[in-house]
């Protein structure tokens, strides 16, 4: 979706029921149909045969008007696997961008971390 829409993701966390992502609005398509056909995409690779719906039928948006609030965001994006009880520091859930900002690892997600 990054390269096919040139969707900005500058952060991420991957939950057991759900995801978190902090995105720019792409350049020509609308967010919505970006996601649209992300959760098109995914439900046909992953949706078990007897399943009828992997993604809620909405997402949630908030858009981020300031630097504050970008960072208020990414913060809370990262520590929600903490406070779900997942792991103990952020820098121990795998499936956020948290280790890409913390320490410059690769995540499952590219990102714009600069």
């Amino acid at each position: 979706m990054r390269r096919r829409f040139d969707l900005r993701v500058y952060g991420y966390v991957v939950m057991p029921e759900h995801v978190h992502l902090l995105v720019d609005e792409p350049p020509v398509t609308p967010l919505a149909t970006v996601l649209q056909v992300l959760k098109q995409t995914t439900s046909r690779r992953l949706k078990g045969a007897n399943e009828q719906h992997l993604w809620q039928t909405r997402y949630y948006d908030f858009n981020v008007s300031s630097h504050a609030k970008y960072l208020e965001k990414l913060r809370y994006i990262h520590r929600n696997p903490v406070r779900r009880g997942l792991v103990e520091k952020p820098e121990d859930y795998r499936w956020s961008s948290f280790r890409r900002y913390a320490l410059r690892e690769p995540g499952i997600v590219t990102i714009e971390a600069e």
